[in-house]
């Protein structure tokens, strides 16, 4: 999950803070979401557990009490974890059907870290606790539960509603190329694992709507040498050279790049901005190839990442003996990759600019597709618009391009629009979502039923 871009956004935000307008409460709805979000905790579905069918297993029946016959939820294990497909049936089978996307696996928690059990979901202080909490069983279940009474009432959208729930988002993302190659062709994806509210001191500041991510991508870079005895140093060691492509590549600055979430995003950011930050924004809003205004931004480490592509390296390993000259020298450059942009030409540029023959610079697998942005659907925009401000009248609803990458990378990869609609609202750093004591606020459950409500009434038409 990457929520996280949401609190770069605060700023852009805080010019048009409203109170909560609560949304009319349905008790039997809220205590349904509930009870499947924690017992949902409670299936430690990690990494390589054997866990992610019996999740799926316990959200299918929920479902299928709703109303959804059992063929109508397809469960596979898949590439060691699994994934679900529940089709709900639209008026119009020849309509290409919108997809919900969100995922069942969780990061990794050790009990002896936490001040609670992360796999035991405790409700305290407004909040319910555990791993999962927030990161994405908050709105997996809300969406289950929705999707369940929708059924259960009789109504039919006029085309499928189809809820692809992978099972190693967090990891390899294979469960997630699988579900976009199956469902390649659908009219768009709402991605409830992306997007979502920012709260700041209890007031909503706005909400943010994913509609573009940067892709990830794990490069080495690797030196050799025949090595050889401490004690007669050479001018080729590999450390060296190493040390030296570092340098380069630490010096380098990508190509500034933009597109219309990027530009409407700084747009609006500026208006809440002060100072030169705030004026460097509206000049790149209205002239992206002002020299002078990217400069300032790209100086900023909040506004740079949103102008290019960037790479960093984040690990080394050299050396096989202290009284040894190296035989090998390696780091590992992670790079964050611009919407749009192939991740083979980011390669060749990390080539060029090591300016090294002996350097090899090697992709790694990482689970990361090449991903373009989505256009901004006039439709989306209104409904996500119109749900929003049911609950939170007037707050900014801003276009947002996150950092990192959701599943709505591999769906984006095979052409399907992908918008990032959570329903949950928090302040800035409040759910600690990969983190320890991970938590989501009870508060905003019911808006985020009715945020669902709204949305698939208004999209799956």
């Amino acid at each position: 999950m990457h929520r996280s871009f949401l609190a770069g956004l605060a700023a852009t935000f805080l010019a048009s803070s409203a109170l909560a307008a609560p949304a009319k409460p349905d008790p039997a709805l809220h205590a349904e979401a509930l009870e499947i979000l924690t017992k949902g905790i409670g299936y430690r579905t990690v990494a390589g557990s054997d866990q992610f069918v019996p999740y799926a297993e316990f959200l299918k029946s929920k479902l299928v009490a709703g109303g959804f016959s059992p063929a109508e939820v397809t469960i596979e294990p898949f590439a060691g974890s699994a994934f679900l497909i529940a089709r709900y049936p639209g008026r119009d089978p020849k309509k290409p059907p919108v997809v919900i996307s969100g995922h069942m696996d969780v990061v990794e928690a050790r009990a002896e870290d936490w001040t609670r059990d992360p796999f035991t979901a405790v409700v305290e202080n407004g909040y319910v606790y555990g791993r999962g909490a927030a990161d994405n069983k908050f709105d997996v279940s809300a969406m289950i539960a929705v999707l369940a009474k929708l059924r259960s009432e009789g109504w039919r959208p006029g085309r499928d509603i189809v809820l692809a729930l992978s099972g190693d988002e967090e990891t390899a993302m294979a469960t997630t190329a699988e579900l976009a190659r199956r469902l390649k062709g659908a009219e768009m994806v709402l991605n409830i694992d992306g997007g979502g509210g920012l709260l700041k001191d209890g007031r909503a500041v706005g909400y943010g709507i994913q509609g573009a991510e940067k892709t990830y991508a794990d490069f080495t870079v690797t030196f050799t040498d025949p090595g050889g005895h401490s004690s007669r140093p050479t001018d080729t060691n590999a450390i060296y050279r190493l040390s030296k492509a570092l340098e380069r590549i630490a010096a380098y600055r990508f190509p500034t790049l933009w597109n219309e979430i990027t530009l409407q995003s700084a747009a609006a950011q500026a208006d809440s901005t002060p100072g030169e930050l705030g004026a460097a924004l509206k000049r790149f809003a209205a002239n992206p190839r002002d020299a002078a205004a990217v400069e300032i931004l790209s100086a900023d480490p909040s506004t740079n990442p949103s102008l290019r592509t960037t790479c960093v390296a984040t690990m080394l390993q050299a050396g096989h003996a202290p009284n040894a000259l190296p035989q090998r020298a390696q780091a590992t450059v992670n790079c964050r990759i611009f919407p749009g942009t192939p991740s083979e030409s980011v390669r060749r540029t990390l080539v060029k600019v090591i300016g090294d023959p002996t350097a090899v610079v090697t992709r790694l697998e990482d689970g990361s597709v090449d991903s373009p942005a989505s256009p901004l659907r006039a439709d989306v925009m209104a409904a996500v618009k119109k749900a929003v401000h049911a609950r939170y009248p007037g707050i900014s609803i801003v276009p947002a391009q996150s950092a990192g990458a959701t599943d709505s990378m591999h769906f984006r990869a095979v052409g399907i629009p992908s918008y990032g609609v959570s329903g949950m609202f928090t302040e800035p750093g409040e759910s600690f979502a990969h983190g320890l004591n991970e938590k989501a606020p009870l508060a905003t459950l019911d808006g985020a039923l009715a945020h669902y409500v709204s949305l698939l009434k208004d999209l799956a038409k």
